[in-house]
């Protein structure tokens, strides 16, 4: 047997799960059942990084609030799950496509149709990364059950070079990846349901991990008040509802007037509801903005 083969079986991710060995011979609920329970795994195994993942959040906040960016990098689920996630950031929190961005082995045709062996390239990883203009301002972020996948690991070595901050999304311990990065997040699902599956349970976690990640960084970056999506874009009817809605609650008013202001604040939820709240003209209430860092509750009660 080959080393690459022994290291392979190795992976927690890879083992056979003694709990689903007669999958094929179920009934249709009892599979769907047997299922579902290895799901119910994956919010312990998150829960259990909790503090890594809040390392990442300081980490993330700490340079996004000095301009730079965060960067995912991966490949097959891992990879769409990091272009999904860095997709909804712009919309939800009102940030540019530039802020948050994301590398998928492959390229964006990889986002519709497999391409595997593309992760088998470290050279692709560091090529990717060097495409991105990596620097020292930015967080650099790698997804990938194995922790060792080659794309990952190259586009990671790159940015450590670059001097950015690292952190690795991985669902196995002691990864090649964990050496490298400034931040570990192992959110140890165990053996998947169907032998080898990772886009299930380890894709999972990494989805929660994500959401988790992108939403507190944008918490911390004062894109969020109370629980309220403050800086969304309402680019659609949907979003237009719901910052109306947004202002509605805040500032309980009818909704004519939140409409009203919606449109005098130039679609931006934080200014519409200063210009309300405190009486303000736009100009004023950007101004205020400004000087509060962006971060409404603070705006709101500080002297004018």
């Amino acid at each position: 047997m080959s080393t690459t083969t022994e290291s392979f079986k190795k992976l927690l991710t890879e083992d056979r799960n003694s709990r689903t060995m007669d999958l094929d011979v179920l009934s249709t609920e009892e599979l769907v059942k047997r299922i579902q329970n290895e799901d119910l795994d994956v919010a312990k195994a998150v829960a259990a990084c909790a503090p890594d993942i809040a390392k990442a959040v300081d980490l993330a906040t700490e340079r996004l609030a000095k301009g730079g960016r965060m960067i995912y990098f991966g490949a097959g689920t891992s990879g769409r799950l990091g272009v999904l996630d860095a997709t909804e950031c712009s919309p939800t929190f009102g940030v540019d496509s530039h802020t948050i961005q994301a590398y998928i082995a492959g390229g964006k045709e990889a986002m519709f149709q497999a391409f595997e062996n593309a992760e088998d390239s470290t050279e692709l990883g560091k090529t990717d990364a060097e495409s991105a203009d990596i620097t020292g301002k930015d967080v650099v972020v790698g997804i990938t059950a194995s922790g060792r996948t080659p794309y990952v690991v190259g586009a990671l070595r790159k940015a450590q070079e670059c001097g950015a901050a690292t952190i690795a999304i991985i669902n196995n311990p002691q990864s090649e990846l964990e050496k490298i990065c400034d931040v570990t997040i192992a959110a140890l699902v165990g053996p998947e349901a169907l032998t080898g599956s990772t886009r299930m349970k380890a894709g999972t976690a990494q989805k929660m991990i994500l959401n988790l990640i992108s939403t507190a960084t944008m918490v911390r970056l004062g894109k969020v008040f109370e629980n309220l999506m403050v800086d969304l874009k309402p680019t659609n009817e949907k979003l237009r509802e719901r910052a109306a809605s947004i202002i509605c609650t805040v500032c309980d008013v009818e909704r004519h007037v939140a409409e009203g202001a919606l449109v005098a604040s130039g679609n931006k939820v934080k200014t519409a509801i200063l210009m309300v709240k405190r009486k303000l003209g736009r100009a004023q209430a950007e101004t205020l903005l400004t000087k509060n860092n962006n971060k409404l509750r603070a705006a709101l009660d500080c002297e004018i």
